[in-house]
């Protein structure tokens, strides 16, 4: 008979396991006016800034920062921010957060060791910039490289949303132009043909046109060379469309009859081009090309970056629409919108106990550093401009 009411497994000892407290942390958030060219949005609304100064942060609102976004500083600061007409405190701060990217101004009045979290818009950085950044050992982490659960990036699938939407009632307005336009109705008016789009490229932006396009009452014709993507395309839309992989003929004989057509095509250093001039020369006179993918070079071969204040030109006796940053447009929008994605990383962040702890729980964050105290950790930027990298999971684990 045993001497011990205990089963032998439980004799054995065992290790003492103790829960770690996570220490929270408090964030002070600085958000500078913009002043990059025609860029009227703000990182986060009234709304957000009231979320998080009830989780016990502070922010900490340049004046007039979201006056172009239609958002009052009366009402930043009913919503808890503090406001300040000195930018040299704005930067002062241990955290900033930014839609465009800071200028080497800007990256001169920050701290040792600031956290930046903007956009990064590759195409138009200089090597001085990343240099810049190291010299200050600041931490730096892009909309553009921030991963979802499900491996997408939120902050380019939203905006990508909004610019295909964008892009056909555009184009709407557009076809009405006086001088020039057709003035045609944009949609399906019973007993006349139905404005006939065309859109090159199936993915988000091309997704979000065709959708609009649709429920306008359109004709659609998407061309894409990945068959997965124009599927996919189909089975969200929930009808059929013409779909078809891009191949000269078919791409001309669909553009000689389109009223509309949207470039929304991606590439992975510029986008391909895709119309030739000639083709664009086939097309009906007064047609409409909105070429959204212009950010990284544009689709069709006659494409001319424009800007919001003077958006069209003329060739070809074709109307182009080339401006970049779309979403920019539609700033009260897009504010919203990038406002939603980061508030909650943001309270993330100061749950886990800062920055350094939120990237060791969260994968999708740590994608979004591409500094970290100073040192490059993305593979791409360090092999496009010539520096020295370090794989991140090597310096945080």
């Amino acid at each position: 008979m045993p001497l011990t009411p205990f089963s032998k497994q439980q004799l054995l000892p065992q290790e003492e396991k103790l829960e770690i407290a996570r220490h929270k942390s408090e964030l002070f958030i600085g958000i500078p006016k913009e002043t990059s060219y025609q860029e009227r949005r703000i990182c986060l609304t009234p709304d957000a800034v009231n979320s998080l100064v009830s989780h016990g942060h502070r922010v900490l609102i340049e004046a007039g920062a979201g006056e172009s976004s239609s958002y009052s500083d009366k009402e930043y600061s009913d919503a808890g921010a503090e406001i300040t007409q000195d930018p040299k405190k704005i930067f002062g701060c241990p955290m900033i957060l930014k839609v465009e990217p800071p200028t080497m101004v800007e990256i001169e009045l920050m701290n040792q060791g600031t956290v930046i979290i903007s956009a990064i818009q590759l195409k138009t950085r200089k090597r001085t910039y990343f240099e810049a950044l190291s010299k200050k050992k600041i931490t730096a982490l892009a909309f553009e490289f921030i991963k979802d659960d499900d491996g997408s990036y939120p902050a380019v699938k939203s905006l990508s949303e909004i610019a295909g939407t964008a892009s056909i009632l555009i184009a709407a307005e557009l076809m009405i132009n006086q001088e020039f336009g057709k003035g045609l109705l944009f949609g399906n008016i019973t007993g006349v043909a139905p404005t006939d789009v065309v859109i090159i490229g199936a993915g988000t932006v091309g997704e979000f046109a065709a959708r609009t396009a649709l429920g306008l009452g359109a004709s659609v014709k998407v061309f894409d060379n990945s068959i997965t993507k124009l599927r996919r395309l189909q089975n969200s839309l929930n009808q059929p469309i013409f779909t078809s992989t891009i191949h000269p003929k078919g791409l001309l004989k669909a553009l000689r009859r389109c009223d509309v057509a949207i470039g929304a095509v991606r590439g992975k250093d510029r986008t391909p081009v895709l119309v030739t001039e000639t083709m664009v020369e086939h097309m009906k006179k007064g047609a409409v090309i909105v070429d959204v993918s212009i950010d990284t070079g544009g689709c069709f071969e006659t494409s001319e970056i424009t800007t919001h204040e003077k958006p069209t030109f003329i060739k070809s006796n074709v109307i182009h629409y080339c401006v970049p940053n779309i979403p920019s447009r539609y700033s009260k929008t897009a504010s919203l919108s990038i406002s939603n994605i980061l508030t909650p990383y943001l309270i993330n962040i100061a749950e886990d106990g800062g920055l350094e702890s939120a990237i060791r729980c969260n994968r999708g964050l740590k994608n979004g550093v591409y500094f970290y105290h100073g040192i490059l950790t993305n593979k791409t930027i360090g092999d496009w401009f010539d520096l020295p990298n370090s794989d991140i999971n090597l310096i945080v684990f």
